[in-house]
């Protein structure tokens, strides 16, 4: 049970504290509402060119990085197709080195041609470098677009292509952060030993003033429901041919969720799963196959993904896929194989909260949710999933007219 407590500043930045008197650190987590669901179509992988840019200097401080070094601090932040998140962590006794940064990039980033230059030239060569140079580094900007017809999650976080990022001008990045970076559109999460009457203080030094912006109302296109397979094959230098099977299942704030995670998990978690029995170790079709889930706010996917052993075609390694799924559909899950993948996911979940770093990022992510108390609520949930549940969403939804398979071919030496 993480305690915590939650208050909003005037400017509508929601604060959320939690004290850990176990450890002489604090991390500070801040979650920005946007993600790359909400870019333009035509102008894609803003979000995740802006967690780039907002290392790069602000209106006080042309070093991010040094400030908080210099404290003993160290920090990262990641993009996902929902949110933007930057993270912290320093020595307790140093926590308004850690608001005076946050605060200021959040005030204004100094929005120099060098640093967008910069931050520019990085983001074209990770995109060639991870999605285009990378053997199946393109399996997502090509399995997306084909599960995807109308929802932005048809695009990766990278972007669609890299001409959107290098056609950005300095009027598209000051629009994208003045519409998404405001203190109404963020949640920030405080653990560690500290005391919150003193983080409260801390918060309103430094974000109170940021003066809040207009909150725009999320219109996104609703994905219409797939009624037919689609199959697409690809060819590149890899090692391996591979397939990835994509069936679309419920956002992340259905209480269907929990079932559909404890299915990805019957299949590959671990060297007993289902998936990995038998068609790795007993057929060996496959020489690695993984399930899981997109995890997204929105509906997102469920995913099998596997490289085909050395000598076996396409066709049969799909068949032994189509088989396990077929079980699942067809025969009700035994209790205690279901009660070992519930055990085993909810001591993830308390691993995943060991340190402070993780509580503050979970609380933030249930805040955006609806109530950061569901951090508390989620054992209890997956524990509460049936079996009677796992084959009737199974049934219903691991159908091929649902699915979107692409065949990825080793090109032929």
């Amino acid at each position: 049970m993480i305690q915590f407590e939650k208050h909003t500043l005037s400017n509508g930045l929601k604060v959320i504290v939690h004290e850990d008197r176990s450890t002489p650190i604090a991390a500070m987590n801040i979650l920005y509402d946007v993600g790359a669901r909400d870019e333009d179509p035509d102008k894609t992988g803003f979000a995740h060119l802006f967690e780039h840019l907002m290392f790069g200097g602000s209106v006080n401080i042309p070093n991010y990085d040094e400030p908080l070094q210099n404290v003993g601090g160290e920090n990262n932040a990641f993009t996902s197709n929902d949110i933007t998140n930057y993270y912290l962590t320093l020595p307790a006794q140093n926590l308004e080195t850690g608001f005076w940064l946050e605060s200021d990039r959040m005030l204004s980033l100094a929005f120099s041609e060098k640093s967008l230059e910069v931050q520019r030239s990085v983001v074209i060569e990770e995109f060639r470098q991870r999605y285009l140079n990378q053997p199946y580094g393109d399996v997502w900007l090509k399995l997306k677009p084909l599960a995807y017809k109308v929802h932005p999650y048809l695009w990766n976080t990278i972007g669609k292509e890299i001409s959107h990022i290098e056609n950005a001008t300095m009027d598209d990045v000051k629009a994208f952060f003045k519409k998404h970076y405001l203190p109404n559109n963020a949640i920030l999460s405080v653990a560690g030993n500290v005391k919150t009457d003193e983080v409260l203080k801390l918060a309103e030094k430094w974000f109170g003033p940021i003066a809040k912006g207009e909150k725009k109302e999320r219109k996104l296109p609703v994905e219409p429901p797939q009624t037919e397979e689609r199959k697409e094959e690809t060819t590149a230098d890899v090692p391996y041919d591979a397939i990835y099977k994509a069936w679309h299942m419920c956002g992340r704030r259905n209480p269907d969720y929990y079932t559909f995670d404890v299915i990805s998990e019957l299949f590959s978690r671990g060297k007993s799963s289902r998936l990995y029995v038998e068609l790795v170790k007993n057929k060996k079709l496959f020489s690695e196959i993984n399930a899981y889930i997109s995890g997204d706010d929105d509906p997102g996917l469920l995913v099998i993904a596997g490289k085909v052993s050395e000598g076996i075609d396409m066709n049969t390694a799909e068949a032994g896929i189509a088989e396990e799924v077929n079980k699942l559909c067809s025969t009700v899950v035994d209790a205690n194989e279901l009660q070992k993948i519930k055990n085993n996911m909810e001591a993830s979940l308390v691993f995943s909260e060991m340190g402070v770093e993780g509580k503050a990022l979970n609380l933030a992510i249930f805040e955006l949710m609806g109530d950061a108390e569901g951090v508390n609520q989620e054992a209890e949930k997956y524990q509460s999933v049936r079996v009677e549940k796992v084959k009737e969403l199974a049934e219903k939804t691991l159908v091929d007219t649902n699915c979107s398979t692409l065949y990825y071919h080793a090109k032929k030496k």
